[in-house]
């Protein structure tokens, strides 16, 4: 047998969209609804007639509700395997009834932990009953039907009317559906105890999930397959949120380009309108200016060859003057907080440029976990949130830097935490002049950041390279003086950079010996 008959049904929803509907269509067909509390006002309210699960357990709800379909009745009846002649036996000596189909949403404990809700209304927000009900048909799906989803009712309905039944192959669907649904549900109670209640980071058994999967159109190579999901709880809103105004879908490289656009941006967010623009998840340029246009052409001349299919996220709305501008390149993605009637006119006349508008930027300084599979097992640790102020830097040369200096030695400071480790950012008046990620050595950072600077000047026909008079900052300790020596030969009279090597008197020197100013920040940001 494939196909399952449904005579009775056992309705307990949270979120009743789509009840009364779901209701009536059973009604039709003849089911008994059997329901609970709130589910069972709202199906009469509609006109239909419904058992109390108290009627047919012919127990009492008590407890304030907690206690009311964890009864034999109600578990005999979902997980009685309907062809063995001991489970018939004991549903007829105690009378147990079949029920064939559940319908179950589960408390909103999401909801309720999002508005702020006290301890004691969280925990009440426990779904017990539900969940229990949800395994027990789900174990049990070759005979009963589970439905958790709102989304799958006109499926349900589609079945009952073509078949008279439900079909195998919906079950087990249902079925998998279900054990993820209550695997979530426990995986967010469990990171609000271990995190909001109980204030651990590293709690003893980590519970990672994920709803709504959107499946792209392959992976970071074409070979491989890729999807994006959603965490369930609380959580920070991004690049998953964003709506897409227009373009073609967003692939698994989209995303995360997008994703390091945005973070960087959200640097800025409170500050003069700013511009990122990122290639391969390293920004290849970043200006903060008066304006926002002003701020785009800073940004492209540090690296406008690397900036041809790249990502812009920008940190204020995005104006038509901009967007025509950057419309003149070819570019992947623009993300912005809002975007103007003028710039969306702009656009619209580049039919694939991914456009998205995320209306707020996210909290730079948020905390959280970053998880990075391995080989057997999971890299977790806490999201580098560290930040640095003015007061903050230890000047450890004998000349201290102008205010100016400090300025710049901030700005590149802030963007080279995103940039790929060994990163060196040269950064002069807001904008940065040369940037080099992800390079084994930081001489080597240094010197390739030099060269694109150089060769931004003798594209624009500038008199000199904005890397003279630039600062320059370095994402960890300078282990020898060599990249600094490069940084002083490219012009650059500021440093930034953490400090701690055991060479630093070293470097002291050689900053010292070129009549550079260089400061300590005490805290590294290595990216990889």
């Amino acid at each position: 047998m494939t196909d399952v008959a449904i005579k009775r049904a056992l309705l307990s929803v949270s979120d009743k969209s789509g009840l009364v509907e779901l209701g009536k269509a059973l009604a039709v067909k003849g089911v008994e609804l059997v329901s609970t509390g709130g589910t069972a006002r709202a199906l009469r309210d509609a006109g239909l007639e419904v058992m109390d699960v108290s009627d047919f357990t012919g127990f009492p709800e008590m407890m304030d509700g907690r206690v009311k379909t964890l009864h034999p009745m109600v578990h005999g009846g979902l997980l009685a395997v309907r062809d063995n002649p001991d489970h018939a036996a004991a549903m007829a000596e105690h009378a147990i009834g079949a029920i064939d189909l559940v319908v179950v949403n589960l408390y909103p404990f999401e909801t309720t932990v999002a508005r702020g809700a006290g301890r004691e209304e969280i925990i009440e927000n426990i779904d017990i009953g539900g969940p229990s009900m949800v395994r027990s048909a789900a174990k049990n799906h070759h005979f009963v039907t589970i439905v958790t989803d709102p989304a799958d009712y006109d499926t349900l309905v589609g079945e009952l009317e073509a078949a008279g039944a439900t079909s195998l192959d919906f079950r087990r669907k249902c079925a998998a559906k279900a054990f993820a649904a209550t695997a979530a549900y426990d995986s967010m109670i469990s990171q609000w105890f271990a995190f909001a209640d109980q204030g651990e980071t590293f709690p003893g058994m980590l519970a990672v999930n994920g709803k709504a999967p959107v499946e792209l159109r392959y992976g970071e190579n074409p070979h491989q397959k890729a999807a994006l999901y959603t965490p369930v709880g609380p959580h920070a809103k991004g690049i998953a949120q964003a709506e897409q105004l227009q373009g073609k879908e967003l692939s698994y490289n989209n995303y995360n380009d997008a994703d390091a656009a945005l973070e960087l941006c959200a640097e800025f967010a409170n500050g003069d309108p700013a511009v990122v623009i990122v290639k391969h998840a390293n920004p290849c340029g970043v200006a903060q200016s008066s304006s926002l246009i002003r701020a785009w052409n800073d940004a492209l001349a540090c690296d406008s060859v690397s900036a041809f299919g790249g990502i812009v996220a920008v940190n204020t709305e995005l104006d038509g003057e901009t967007a025509a501008a950057i419309c003149e390149i070819f570019t992947e993605v623009v993300i912005a907080p809002s975007v103007s009637d003028a710039a969306r006119q702009a656009f619209a006349k580049k039919k694939n440029l991914r456009l998205l508008v995320t209306g707020e930027l996210p909290d730079p300084r948020r905390g959280g976990l970053t998880v990075k599979p391995i080989t057997g097992g999971l890299l977790v640790q806490t999201r580098d949130n560290g930040a640095i102020s003015q007061a903050d830097l230890k000047v450890v040369t004998q000349r201290d830097p102008t205010e100016q200096e400090l300025k710049d030695c901030l700005f590149a400071w802030t963007v080279a935490r995103h940039v790929k480790s060994n990163a060196i950012v040269y950064a002069r008046d807001g904008a940065t002049a040369g940037i080099g990620a992800g390079q084994m050595n930081r001489r080597d950072s240094s010197r390739i950041a030099a060269m694109k600077a150089a060769e931004a000047a003798e594209k624009y026909g500038w008199g000199e390279s904005r890397t003279v008079g630039s600062a320059v900052a370095s994402d960890a300790f300078f282990p020898f003086a060599d990249g600094l020596l490069a940084a002083a030969e490219a012009g650059a009279t500021a440093i930034i950079q953490p400090g701690g090597s055991i060479r630093d008197d070293e470097v002291i020197a050689a900053a010292d010996e070129h009549g550079l100013a260089m400061v300590f920040t005490g805290m590294r940001h290595f990216r990889h």
